[in-house]
C-alpha cells in the first residue's frame, strides 16, 4: 500500500483505490470484486438523519441511470450494519424506495481514514460526504467532498461519471458544463504541421477557435460497448 494513503488517509486522483473487505447491508464486499465495473464510493454522517435520508433515496431512484453506465453504487458510514438495516427499512416503510446497492458499516473508521473521508477539525469519528469515482480498473478518477450541511447533487454525480467515460473513449476532453451528446474537445497537436491541419480543418468544418481548441462528435466513440 502506498505509504502516504497507510498514514495519512490521502487518496489522490490517478492512483489505485485501496481495497477493503467489509460488511454491509447486502452482506460482506471486497471492492476488488467490482474490476470491471465504475464505483461510485460515497459516505455519508450518519443514519436516521435528514440531509442524509434525502441523499440515500435520490441515490436509491437514480441507481437505475448508473447501472446503464456500469456503475456500482457503494454507501459507507461508521454506524452499524443494525442501523442501517432500520435505516433503510424505514425509508422503505415511509416511502417505499427500495434501496438497491450496498451500505458498509465501518464501526471502527479503518475504511473512512483509509480513504481520508474524517475531517478531524468537523469531526473525529463521523464522516463528512465524500464521492469517490473509481473507474473499471480500480484508479480514483474523481473525488468531490461536501461538508454536513450540504447535500450533493446527483445529476452532477452522473454527469462526472459520463464525462469521464466519454472522455476515456473518445480520447478527448469534455468542455465546461459538458452534457451526454454534445461534442468534446480534440487534443491539441503536437507538431506544426498537426497545428496547420488542425487550423484547416476549422476553417473548413467551423469546429473550433484555434489549433488548440477544437471539438468533434462523440457520437461515435464506444462507451461500454454502446455508443456514447
Amino acid at each position: 500500500m502506498d505509504y502516504e494513503i497507510m498514514m495519512n488517509g490521502n487518496v489522490r486522483i490517478g492512483q489505485f483505490a485501496p481495497d477493503f473487505e467489509a460488511e454491509t447491508t447486502q452482506g460482506p464486499i471486497k471492492l476488488v470484486d467490482y474490476r470491471g465495473k465504475w464505483i461510485v464510493l460515497f459516505s455519508h454522517p450518519g443514519d436516521f438523519t435528514p440531509v442524509c435520508t434525502t441523499e440515500i433515496i435520490g441515490f436509491a431512484k437514480a441507481n437505475t441511470y448508473f447501472e446503464n453506465l456500469n456503475t456500482k453504487l457503494i454507501g459507507l458510514s461508521v454506524d452499524s450494519n443494525a442501523s442501517h438495516l432500520a435505516w433503510l427499512n424505514n425509508i422503505y416503510k415511509k416511502t417505499g424506495t427500495i434501496v438497491p446497492f450496498p451500505i458498509i458499516a465501518d464501526r471502527n473508521g479503518e475504511i473512512a481514514r483509509k480513504y481520508g473521508m474524517i475531517a478531524n477539525d468537523i469531526s473525529k469519528t463521523e464522516t463528512v460526504r465524500n464521492v469517490f469515482i473509481i473507474d473499471d480498473k480500480g484508479v480514483v478518477r474523481l473525488i468531490l467532498i461536501y461538508p454536513m450541511q450540504v447535500g450533493r447533487s446527483i445529476p452532477e454525480i452522473i454527469r462526472a461519471v459520463e464525462a469521464l467515460q466519454t472522455a476515456d473513449n473518445c480520447k478527448a476532453a469534455t468542455p465546461l458544463n459538458w452534457t451526454p451528446g454534445n461534442p468534446v474537445i480534440q487534443p491539441a497537436p503536437t507538431t506544426f504541421e498537426g497545428l496547420q491541419k488542425r487550423q484547416e480543418e476549422i476553417r473548413e468544418n467551423r469546429n473550433g477557435m484555434s489549433w488548440y481548441l477544437s471539438f468533434k462528435d462523440a457520437s461515435n466513440c464506444e462507451s461500454n460497448g454502446k455508443k456514447c
